[in-house]
């Protein structure tokens, strides 16, 4: 009896993650890439992606005792804005090599919804060294944010640390807004903040380099009343975005995400104030899982013929038949 299975993945600024199972069972098999996928001047670049998710694939598929991967689900990040290549070429990528006739091709936001509420109406906020909030009344999808850490991301782990760096570098020079324990913590991870311009500028993962200051923030926060203000100030950007994005009727759910999410009360504390502020129809609940879990949801679904999240073809696209 031939094993039908699926493929779920999560691409993003990390790596891969890659899951396969059987619908109606738990993912038997997963496998995590250092490695994050090349992007280019046509965008995500699918080639380097399917160098490093085919092996992948196939060794799981055995380890899991799947004949046949019948349905791929790939979440990536980037995708609504740099997914034009992923569209034209991966789904007959994926069926010439590893035999898949359904595929969908998803945004990073929207398995990080699906992970975090599943199909139901509300808004959910991914925050880690970016942010972006995505929502749905399950007709459509709205998202806010997400436009990276020079024109946006208010809230995120990036916009924390910035903030953080700029109060230490008031200290430093003893103008207003001024915090000497955000200056000593900096100095204690940076080196003398006098070099920073130099850390920084030239990096190409600027982003991380600020976020990663994120938590000295939040260390600061119960005995500094600047680094305090700054989570205060995270936090209603963070409620900003979930209600530009929250359906406006019914009882939508809202859910607060990524690796935001892990730096406690400091942070969670207002983030739940601001947004039952911004928010009270809607109920705040927390995540069920992270986007692999949702890419996990949306093949299972889709394999089962179920999927009620809507579709568009720079959020949720699918391709039937992509072997034929």
């Amino acid at each position: 009896m031939t094993v039908s299975g699926y493929l779920a993945v999560d691409s993003g600024g990390s790596g891969l993650r890659i899951a396969v199972g059987v619908p109606g069972r738990e993912p038997s098999a997963r496998r995590e890439t250092r490695e994050p996928v090349r992007t280019g001047a046509r965008g995500i670049d699918p080639g380097h992606l399917m160098s490093r998710l085919v092996p992948a694939a196939r060794a799981l598929a055995d380890r899991a005792g799947v004949d046949e991967l019948g349905t791929a689900v790939v979440g990536a990040a980037g995708f609504a804005t740099l997914g034009d290549a992923l569209r034209a070429e991966l789904p007959g990528a994926l069926a010439r090599e590893l035999g898949v006739r359904t595929v969908a091709l998803v945004a990073d936001a929207v398995t990080a919804y699906a992970g975090a509420l599943g199909p139901r109406p509300g808004a959910v906020v991914a925050a880690g060294t970016g942010l972006i909030a995505i929502g749905t009344d399950l007709t459509a999808w709205r998202r806010a944010d997400g436009w990276g850490h020079l024109l946006g991301d208010c809230g995120s782990g990036a916009w924390i640390g910035r903030a953080g760096l700029e109060a230490a570098l008031r200290a430093h020079d003893g103008r207003d807004g001024a915090s000497a324990p955000l200056l000593a913590c900096a100095e204690e991870q940076y080196g003398p903040v006098r070099g920073l311009p130099g850390l920084l500028y030239p990096r190409p993962d600027r982003a991380a380099v600020l976020a990663s200051f994120a938590p000295g923030v939040a260390a600061c926060a119960a005995h500094d009343p600047v680094a305090a203000d700054i989570l205060r100030t995270a936090a209603r950007h963070i409620a900003d975005s979930a209600a530009a994005v929250c359906p406006a009727d019914g009882a939508p759910e809202v859910a607060f995400t990524g690796g935001l999410s892990k730096m406690g009360d400091p942070l969670l504390v207002p983030v739940r104030e601001e947004l039952a502020r911004r928010l009270p129809h809607a109920r705040q609940v927390p995540a069920e899982g992270d986007p692999l879990h949702g890419s996990v949801r949306i093949a299972t679904d889709l394999a089962a013929g179920r999927l009620t999240l809507p579709g568009e073809p720079s959020m949720l696209y699918v391709i039937n038949g992509a072997a034929d």
